[in-house]
């Protein structure tokens, strides 16, 4: 592969929901570029591009994959993304580095939560030039006019068609180019032909909403259009590319990647419509003072790269996938971490392509690649020139919200879990492991049910551990509503000297997140040295509550008498009668369990507002505030026990198709319902 220039890079990212044939549609192009020799398909495990064999064994894409195709003397770098929703981090990847964003659709199922999602992100949030591709369109229960309308629907008028289906007999047989006003079919899609009559009027109508989007892009073009001109060929070029870079102008193509026809339109489109990075001309970080930076998008700047994912491989180790921002990045050269503040040794650059790392001389501003092995970088990390310090914004990833308890099967195993959850943690920013060390669980914190499956299929299979989940133990605390007051006298006599103490130790509410100790004692009863140790017996009481044996929270524990023997009094023995105090009196003092509530926030589209309203009644949730974002999606602000919230992440995307997303963290303790707490001590006994 040679070398491209910035202005001959187009990086697209491939996105759309699972099954619309993303990848199949990518290893299309690169079949019919000769890039491959064989046409694979995920579902069998023949892949070129879903290679990973966790991918094969479920048929679908699971991480992101590049995929450079060379065509008409430019580069694109396809960023294949998965559409189920437990793998949005790798969406968000690709997002990142993706300057353009091709939305594949089913020709079957039409627009569907992931194709929202891809049009949320890539065309609304990030205002990516974007296309679409309705694919499978060989399916006899394909309807494009049907998917063409939900399109424009949804999305808008810019949305308009540049490829429509030729139809005989209930079947789709080719499609027509609006554009080019030729068709091709698919049992000779090698050669184009005359449109049929039958189209001919439809094919206008067609063309003349696109010469009003392209006159809507520029004011001599508007004149001309006004005037009833027709465009000549470089006019329309010059109006699609002004609008499909600017949003105004969102084509649709329909095709089959299964049966090679619309890719070498697709690739057209592609090269001569979508921007290069080079045309963005700068691009803005921080310095290494923190101060706003501009960097010029060209191959004559200082040398910057992102590295955007990392791959852990057992055989050729760490391997950092990376967009070079500015600059040319090659081979043997120093860079400086100005994320880590430290310095790297690249030895070669490398070209992904699928699994395979091809090497490289050099890679310039906007083409895309990777190095291996450097010491210090992680995903996010930023590469640059120690004469132009530059740090750029890491990637924003969705925050996982459900929690399973990770267990390794044997005590030998913990070492191998641990490698293995920390490496697929900087794998993947969507992981989180917390440590809690209250319960002693490693809790690992996912987006779904499929996501964990796939974290324990790859322990076992790459890093020969198994392990085991279980729902993470509920934080419950305990306190008190009455006050309670009790002696803890501890006398042991063993012959020679004994250990003797003696305290009286009262107990109250109080509004402090923590035990307040307090000591009464008059006339040295209780001589001064052995409050600490009475307090840190209280202390190390208030751990292990009455009822369930959860941590006590807000108590008062106050000393106000006792005695001492002059020999054998010590330090242990206050701190045992300070026990014995402890475990008299709190079950005395009127003992509740609090159960903690968390602060929830949900974002879905509206028409799931009155389910989402009645499962919060069923979690004991209450509804806070409702308002609309900017999307125009129902933004729900509750409150709810945090042990209803469990599994929530799975009810909610079973209650919105998908469409629904949720934040949700500790807010604060209240007493829990009497049905509630008794089934808690139950269980807590019973355990």
């Amino acid at each position: 592969m040679k070398d491209y220039l910035a202005n001959e890079v187009r990086n697209v990212v491939v996105l759309g929901h699972s099954g619309s044939g993303k990848s199949s549609l990518i290893e299309s192009c690169m079949y019919f570029t000769k890039a491959i020799d064989r046409y694979g398909k995920a579902n069998d495990g023949t892949s070129f591009l879903n290679f990973d064999p966790e991918e094969g064994k479920r048929g679908l894409s699971c991480y992101c994959h590049l995929a450079p195709v060379e065509w008409k003397n430019k580069k694109i770098n396809f960023i294949d993304t998965p559409g189920y929703m437990d793998y949005e981090g790798e969406e968000m990847t690709g997002l990142t580095v993706g300057d353009n964003a091709l939305i594949v659709v089913d020709a079957k199922e039409g627009v569907e939560a992931g194709t929202e999602r891809a049009w949320k992100e890539a065309a609304g949030k990030r205002k990516l030039p974007t296309i679409f591709f309705v694919n499978k369109m060989d399916d006899p229960n394909a309807k494009f006019e049907e998917i063409l309308e939900e399109l424009r629907s949804k999305f808008g008028q810019s949305v308009i068609p540049f490829e429509m289906p030729i139809i005989e007999g209930g079947k789709v047989v080719g499609s027509v180019n609006i554009l080019r006003n030729k068709a091709w079919y698919y049992n000779n899609h090698d050669t184009a032909q005359e449109v049929p009559a039958n189209l001919a009027d439809q094919v206008e109508e067609y063309y003349n909403v696109i010469a009003e989007a392209i006159a809507g892009v520029d004011d001599d073009l508007m004149e001309k259009f006004f005037e009833g001109e027709k465009f000549d060929m470089h006019e329309v070029a010059k109006g699609l590319r002004i609008g499909v870079r600017s949003g105004d102008i969102r084509p649709v193509y329909c095709g089959s990647a299964d049966k090679q026809t619309g890719i070498e339109r697709i690739l057209d489109l592609i090269t001569e419509y979508f921007p290069s990075y080079a045309e963005k001309g700068s691009i803005r970080g921080i310095n290494a003072k923190g101060d706003p930076i501009e960097m010029e998008t060209n191959e004559n700047e200082a040398m910057s790269a992102f590295v955007f994912k990392s791959v852990i491989d057992p055989f050729v180790g760490k391997i950092s996938y990376l967009k070079v921002m500015s600059g040319v990045l090659t081979s043997d050269s120093q860079l400086y971490n100005s994320t880590k503040e430290a310095n790297e040794k690249v030895s070669q650059v490398y070209v992904i392509n699928g699994k395979y790392q091809v090497g490289v001389g050099k890679l310039f501003t906007g083409d895309i690649g990777a190095v291996v092995k450097l010491q210090n970088t992680q995903t996010n990390d930023t590469l640059c020139t120690t004469s132009r310090v530059v740090k750029y914004p890491p990637i924003d990833y969705p925050q996982p919200m459900l929690g399973y308890a990770v267990w390794p099967k044997t005590k030998a195993d913990e070492d191998k879990m641990s490698v293995g959850i920390r490496n697929m943690c900087e794998e993947d920013g969507t992981i989180r492991l917390v440590k809690n060390a209250e319960t002693h669980e490693q809790v690992l914190y996912v987006m779904g049910d499929q996501h964990i499956d796939l974290i324990i299929s790859k322990l076992k299979s790459k890093y020969r551990v198994d392990v085991e989940t279980t729902v993470p133990t509920v934080q419950y605390r305990e306190t008190i509503r009455g006050k309670a007051e009790a002696q803890g006298k501890y006398k042991k006599q063993n012959g020679g000297a004994g250990q003797y103490g003696d305290v009286w130790v009262r107990f109250e509410p109080t509004d402090s997140d923590d035990m307040i100790f307090a000591e009464e004692v008059f006339g040295g009863a209780v001589p001064k040295q052995y409050f600490p140790p009475v307090e840190q017996g209280l202390r190390d009481c208030m751990e292990k509550g009455p009822l369930a044996g959860f941590k006590v929270v807000g108590v008062k524990a106050t000393l106000y008498d006792g005695s001492y023997h002059p020999v054998d009094s010590k330090e242990v023995a206050f701190k045992e009668a300070a026990r014995l105090a402890y475990n008299i009196a709190m079950p005395k003092a009127n003992p509740v369990l609090l159960e903690p509530i968390g602060k929830v926030t949900v974002v879905a589209p509206e028409s799931y507002t009155g389910t989402l309203m009645g499962d919060f009644t069923k979690r004991r949730g209450l509804i806070l505030d409702m308002s609309m974002n900017d999307d125009g999606d129902q933004v729900i602000t509750a409150e709810a026990p945090m042990a209803e919230m469990l599994t929530y992440a799975n009810d909610l995307r079973s209650m919105t198709q998908g469409r629904g997303k949720y934040v949700i963290a500790f807010d604060r303790y209240q007493p829990a319902p009497k049905d509630v707490a008794d089934k808690v001590v139950a269980n807590a006994k019973k355990d």
